[in-house]
């Protein structure tokens, strides 16, 4: 009786907060409005108030009342768990209600025996509610949080999109790019810094700024963006000893540590945007100074309460400084051209002088995007050399003699006619023809 009391009680408070809705020819629109004040009015969610009218509509004032609480029998709960798990297996993103009229349509359990919130929070409990099961379909297993126990055995990396900035053609607002790398294990940023585009020339200028200052790191971990996946940056890698790891695609969180850093990020713009920096020069500055006093000083959750620098600086594990050469070859870029017939050759969207010596030949082309009018020439007969962009004046200018074991020579006869010439002197003249026409004509008489 108590328990029936209880309920007539609870049904006739619900009643009361839809009355305002039960009014005859309301518009759809004052009926929202209506719903969402009387949920705020109450402290429940707008759906509450929707679920209770759909509820009235239905059953009237005994489907206003709370239905009883679903039975578990100790025997047949853990079946039925299992088979749900088992369906979610099959499609992560089945939901609970569609679990459940499975197994009713399938005669596994009986129709309304089992309740989709009381499933739902036994699948969230053994760790297959909706959201981790959506973490284990996009990476294949949970994304656990990890950290390297040394400075410089990891840095992940990222781009983020940056803010527009008057730098176009006649002060254009462009869009600008971040490129940074962050030490795993100290949160300690090696490198970070606004560019005008993004290209693969950003991840190779921040990295090297990082290998430079700081030495080379064990490995490095990036996503599967084109720029990370180009064929420089996995033989510059090779070349400098670094693996080069790529995160599994859609799974942002397993780089968790530069993605924190980019959010932390937006703080920074929200403050630059303050000061209307103009040029890349004067946000790559406030950047710098935002992360050597502000970011690097403060303490991180991450870190136990210290800064990062404070972690980098007292990390025991010694720095690895590569020779300044090693880094500047495995930063290039090879490409090869044919030298044309005037000694020159077509490179990105310019000519280079190469010199007579290799007209027709193949070469070696060795380039960096921070040199503006230069290149490296390489050819296995000649030592390497730098090539300069051809600069053409208003007259032509002396043309360049070829080297000495390529010039032509202008003699003073054809040697092939005199040879032929010789040939036919020491050959015998013809026999002279013992008839001749007019000798013919003359013994007939006519003439």
């Amino acid at each position: 009786m108590a328990n029936n009391a209880n309920q007539s009680e609870r049904a006739t408070q619900r009643m009361l907060m839809i009355m305002p809705l039960l009014e005859d020819g309301l518009d759809r629109h004052i009926l929202i409005q209506r719903q969402k004040e009387i949920a705020g009015k109450h402290g429940v969610s707008y759906r509450t108030i929707g679920r209770y009218l759909e509820a009235y509509r239905d059953g009237g004032f005994e489907g206003l009342k709370p239905k009883p609480a679903a039975k578990e029998a100790t025997g047949t709960a853990p079946e039925i768990l299992e088979m749900a798990i088992e369906l979610r297996r099959e499609c992560p993103t089945r939901s609970v209600a569609d679990i459940i009229r499975i197994l009713e349509l399938e005669g596994r359990i009986a129709v309304g025996s089992v309740y989709r919130s009381s499933l739902q929070r036994h699948l969230q409990k053994v760790g297959f509610g909706a959201k981790q099961v959506r973490v284990y379909s996009k990476t294949g297993a949970a994304a656990r949080r990890f950290q390297k126990e040394h400075r410089c055995q990891l840095w992940q990396g990222d781009v983020k999109f940056g803010p527009y900035l008057p730098i176009g053609k006649k002060g254009e607002r462009k869009q600008v790019y971040l490129a940074a790398w962050i030490d795993d294990c100290t949160r300690y940023i090696v490198s970070a810094k606004f560019y005008a585009n993004q290209k693969v020339e950003i991840v190779e200028d921040s990295l090297r700024e990082a290998v430079t200052q700081y030495g080379k790191p064990d490995a490095i971990y990036v996503d599967n963006g084109k720029i990370y996946r180009s064929k420089w940056l996995a033989d510059a890698c090779a070349k400098l000893g670094i693996k080069l790891l790529h995160a599994k695609p859609y799974a942002s969180e397993a780089k968790g540590k530069i993605e924190a850093f980019n959010r932390r990020i937006d703080s920074f713009l929200s403050e630059a945007a303050l000061g209307g920096a103009k040029t890349l020069e004067e946000l790559n500055d406030r950047l710098n100074l935002w992360i050597q006093e502000y970011y690097h000083k403060n303490p991180h959750s991450g870190l136990s309460g210290i800064s990062p620098e404070t972690a980098f600086r007292s990390d025991h594990r010694p720095l690895r400084f590569l020779d300044v050469a090693q880094v500047r070859d495995a930063f290039l870029h090879r490409d090869s051209r044919e030298v044309d017939k005037v000694g020159c050759i077509s490179f990105n969207g310019q000519k280079f002088e190469v010199g007579m010596a290799l007209v027709g030949r193949k070469v070696d082309v060795y380039s960096d995007p921070s040199w503006q009018d230069q290149v490296e020439i390489h050819h296995p007969d000649v030592d390497p050399f730098i090539a300069k962009v051809l600069e053409i004046g208003p007259y032509a200018g002396a043309r360049k003699e070829l080297p000495a074991h390529l010039r032509t020579t202008a003699p003073a006869t054809s040697r092939l006619l005199d040879a032929l010439g010789q040939k036919h002197a020491g050959t015998k003249a013809p026999a002279a023809i013992a008839t001749t026409f007019r000798s013919q004509a003359e013994g007939t008489g006519h003439v």
